[in-house]
């Protein structure tokens, strides 16, 4: 099986290292590069490429300015590093199409979970927009969910729920996440309002419900076992 591509783009080689040492053990194959200019000619040079890992603060092209190139050619995953826990920045990002966000310092395991969430998520996700994971399917161009083959009735922000659960499989979500991700970052509501959509959510899809696990004191993972 080849190995899949990500291209780590940092100016301090040591943070370079700690990455790719950590990509290299899980399997992938890690290419390099200290500036933007140089990120870009590597990702034009290089069709392989399944991932982006991008810092903002870089000589040349920052971060910012190489996302913005890439995603008017390409869909390829990005995720943005930081030393900057800036809102602003957060909000700049998802609005550039990146696909996370983490702030440095980071611990390298959560940055490889997160990668691989990302890659298993647009993996699962096939051409025509279809989401499935252990017998629930959703269709996020028609609108449609179901079980089994059997359709749920499902409002608006449950699909969405259900969707952005799909989505990040695996991945602790925090209630705050949940909101700022499926209400978007204009809604102010109370975080309980998430707690009342996943009982709904859980009481609609049955047995399977369980694959939405609670996180006591932060909020929610959807995992499904086997």
């Amino acid at each position: 099986m080849e190995k899949r591509k990500i291209l780590v783009v940092d100016d301090e080689s040591r943070m370079r290292k700690l990455v790719r040492d950590f990509l290299t053990k899980q399997g992938f194959e890690v290419l390099e590069a200290g500036d933007g200019e140089a990120a870009l000619d590597i990702f034009y040079a290089d069709k392989d490429i399944v991932l982006l890992i991008l810092d903002v603060m870089m000589p040349k092209m920052d971060g910012w300015q190489v996302c913005r190139e890439i995603r008017s050619h390409s869909k390829v995953p990005i995720i943005m590093l930081t030393a900057r826990g800036d809102e602003r920045d957060e909000l700049l990002g998802f609005e550039l199409g990146v696909d996370e966000y983490i702030s440095k310092p980071f611990s390298p395991k959560i940055l490889v979970a997160r990668v691989e969430a990302i890659l298993r998520r647009t993996s699962q996700t096939d051409a025509d927009g279809v989401l499935r994971a252990g017998g629930v399917e959703i269709n996020k161009v028609s609108h449609i969910a179901s079980i089994d083959g059997e359709p749920m009735e499902l409002s608006y922000k449950e699909f969405e729920l259900l969707a952005y659960f799909m989505e990040n499989q695996g991945i602790a979500l925090s209630r705050e996440k949940i909101l700022n991700s499926v209400w978007n970052y204009d809604y102010f509501g109370d975080a309980r309002t998430i707690d009342t959509h996943v009982k709904k959510l859980r009481s609609k899809m049955g047995e399977k419900g369980e694959y939405i696990k609670t996180i006591w004191g932060m909020g929610y993972k959807f995992e499904v076992e086997g």
